[in-house]
């Protein structure tokens, strides 16, 4: 097995930002709610809009965060329980706020996986000693992964956190958040890009950018680390319900916490799986596409999932579930910044579930 190469590239994104990334300013539309927001905009998705900022405008900073969810055996699904993380960027600390056994809330860099991609991965503390008599405590295996965008003078643009966890027989308790810290200029109709037979043709614009994610499992315990390439498009004159998106997770590879590549032997159980019929890379991962997917705030919320082909001849569905994104900024500075969840059933396992949650920040790109 090859190990991840490790890069420094998240702590350059990190070393220029402070404080807490994910605290609402009111002054830049903040503001949270636990459930969630009604006023979906155009974002007919089953489910809507993720909780998060009350009053989103498109001029408007927006924070979203993991919606809660409820298991049908044992009630409380574990969703949802991280809301507010801080980055310290002096000690390079990330510290969690809501979950139980993690140290003393304060994550540091992860070892040996300290990176992934452009993206920091950060861990809890193994143990914790007994405030009153030293006597030390294990604690749950935690995994936090940060991605972040600075503007020029240092601050956050767009970011996203995800926090897992492998300690428990279920998914266990966690979260993920991203958002925006400043408005959206979505194209309108008459002044997008025109041409000689439609002068209000809005436009579209194409994205791409990495992924880094972690797998927990549904009856058996552990992490696991994704890496991928993303594409994202965007159809900003039809719809004419929610805009068109398309986008693409693809080049997907897996890793243990101890950045071992383990893609081969998935690949390998999905090959017995299918039949026999020999499987070369992981499946890529394919939005759906329709409309009531986006708003007018630059917010979009869709389904997706990704498919392989049995011995038959047959399609077969591997992953499916949700992704949850904001566009921020104007022009070529645009950005995507959101999380995407899908839940499979793993190949190497009987009566295994691998749910992967993968964090991504995309820019317009230029030829």
């Amino acid at each position: 097995m090859t190990p991840i190469r490790l890069t420094v590239a998240a702590l350059l994104l990190l070393s220029a930002c402070g404080g807490n990334p994910f605290i609402s300013d009111t002054s830049t539309g903040g503001g949270d709610t636990g459930g969630g927001t009604t006023d979906t905009g155009g974002i007919t998705t089953d489910g809507g809009l993720p909780p998060g900022t009350a009053s989103p405008t498109a001029a408007t900073g927006i924070k979203r965060s993991e919606p809660a969810g409820k298991d049908k055996t044992n009630g409380d699904s574990g969703n949802g329980y991280v809301k507010n993380v801080t980055y310290n960027s002096a000690a390079d600390t990330f510290k969690v706020d809501n979950l139980g056994f993690d140290g003393n809330n304060v994550f540091a860099r992860a070892t040996p996986v300290s990176s992934l991609g452009p993206y920091a991965v950060y861990e809890g503390k193994p143990s914790q000693p007994d405030s009153v008599t030293g006597t030390p405590i294990s604690q749950f295996q935690h995994r936090a992964i940060y991605g972040v965008s600075n503007d020029a003078t240092g601050k956050a643009k767009v970011q996203f956190a995800i926090v897992r966890t492998g300690a428990y027989v279920d998914y266990g308790f966690g979260g993920f958040l991203y958002s925006r810290s400043g408005g959206v200029t979505l194209p309108k109709e008459g002044v997008g890009a025109g041409d000689s037979e439609n002068p209000d043709y809005r436009g579209q614009a194409h994205f791409e950018g990495k992924v880094a994610g972690l797998r927990d499992f549904k009856a058996r315990g552990g992490l696991e680390y994704t890496t991928a390439d993303m594409r994202v498009d965007i159809d900003f004159d039809d719809f004419n319900d929610g805009n068109a998106v398309k986008g693409y997770v693809e080049n997907r590879k897996i890793f243990d916490t101890n950045g071992n590549d383990i893609t081969q032997d998935v690949l390998d159980a999905l090959t017995v799986k299918a039949g026999d019929v020999t499987q070369t890379e992981l499946p890529t991962i394919v939005f759906t596409v329709g409309p009531g997917v986006m708003n007018d705030n630059g917010e979009i919320v869709g389904l997706l999932g990704s498919n392989y082909y049995d011995s038959s001849g047959s399609l077969k569905a591997l992953d499916s579930g949700k992704y949850y994104a904001l566009v921020s900024g104007a022009g070529a500075d645009q950005q995507v910044v959101g999380v995407f969840v899908v839940e499979a059933d793993d190949p190497r396992y009987t009566g295994v579930k691998v749910r992967e949650t993968g964090g991504f920040i995309l820019d317009r790109s230029v030829p």
